[in-house]
């Protein structure tokens, strides 16, 4: 049998990786889509995290298992398993339910813009607690990243969204979480490896947002219709287990600052998702806020 060359096994490596990335980060895109489309079923925020959550676990406890029993796995400590779950709580649970919460008062477009803004804030608090450089460079990349913001959120506003200031706040609370999470969670995905950092911290999200559940909701809010499950299946399967693993891989074949770029066409899909999908209307303070937000979150990836 013919070996192959080392430098076309290295391209197509790198060119899966490529692929891995770019089909998770659409993946990812699909999110909001997904949330929206199930809320006009008649599905509440817990109830629709709560059905997410219990479609995707299966996934993240079987990967879980089949890791454990390899020998080349990295086994936690007791006080980086209890770290490991409490960023799972902030960054799946809390965050993902701010998020979702927020959606029942925003467009998909000022949530998803919103929520890109967690690498700003993952710099500043590396800032405030790890004493990382701020630099003029990043000063100009907040103020961009938030006139976006600001921009489309003033235009939604003046449309009649009463509550379009509360969505703004909650989602954007969950990008502040979310960046807690990040920033944290580096040391530990770089001892454990990203699967079993990623499968510890989704079962232990879904445990929190099942007793969120049973704390608010009876058992039968999770009679939905089959319109609704459709939704809940493709949220669960498609924007929540694979995008996870496949951004896992990607990082691991091309590394994180490639699939970082790669992940900068998210908020575009999501975008232009909205408008064909969703209907959502898409004019000049859309496509301003839109580049004020990329430009000034792809700053962050020059030095």
């Amino acid at each position: 049998m013919r070996e192959q060359h080392p430098d076309t096994a290295r391209q197509r490596h790198f060119r899966t990786g490529l692929l891995l990335a770019v089909m998770g980060t659409a993946l990812f895109a699909l999110k909001s889509i997904f949330i929206k489309l199930a809320y006009a079923q008649g599905v509440d925020t817990v109830t629709l995290l709560t059905l997410r959550m219990l479609v995707a676990a299966p996934f993240y406890l079987l990967m879980l298992g089949w890791l454990l029993r390899q020998s080349a796995t990295v086994k936690p400590f007791p006080k980086e398993l209890a770290t490991v779950m409490l960023l799972g709580f902030m960054g799946y649970y809390l965050s993902s339910w701010l998020d979702m919460q927020g959606l029942n008062y925003i467009s998909a477009q000022l949530e998803r813009l919103t929520l890109y803004t967690y690498p700003i804030m993952a710099t500043l608090l590396g800032w405030f607690f790890l004493r990382e450089a701020i630099t003029r460079r990043i000063l100009l990349a907040l103020v961009l990243t938030y006139s976006g913001v600001m921009l489309l959120y003033g235009h939604e506003a003046q449309l009649g969204g009463e509550n379009a200031a509360l969505g703004v706040v909650l989602v954007m609370s969950a990008a502040l979480i979310f960046a807690f999470y990040v920033i944290f969670s580096k040391a530990l995905i770089g001892r454990l490896g990203s699967r079993l950092f990623t499968c510890v911290a989704m079962l232990t999200s879904t445990v929190f947002v099942c007793i969120h559940f049973l704390l608010t909701h009876r058992l039968t809010d999770l009679l939905v219709s089959p319109m609704a499950w459709g939704y809940v299946l493709l949220l669960g399967i498609f924007s929540t287990v694979l995008p996870s693993f496949m951004v896992s891989e990607a990082i691991g074949r091309i590394g994180a600052a490639r699939t970082s770029i790669v992940g900068t066409s998210g908020p575009i899909i999501t975008i232009l998702l909205a408008v064909l999908v969703l209907g959502e209307p898409f004019g000049w303070f859309h496509l301003a806020g839109m580049v004020l937000v990329m430009t000034g979150v792809g700053m962050l990836g020059k030095p």
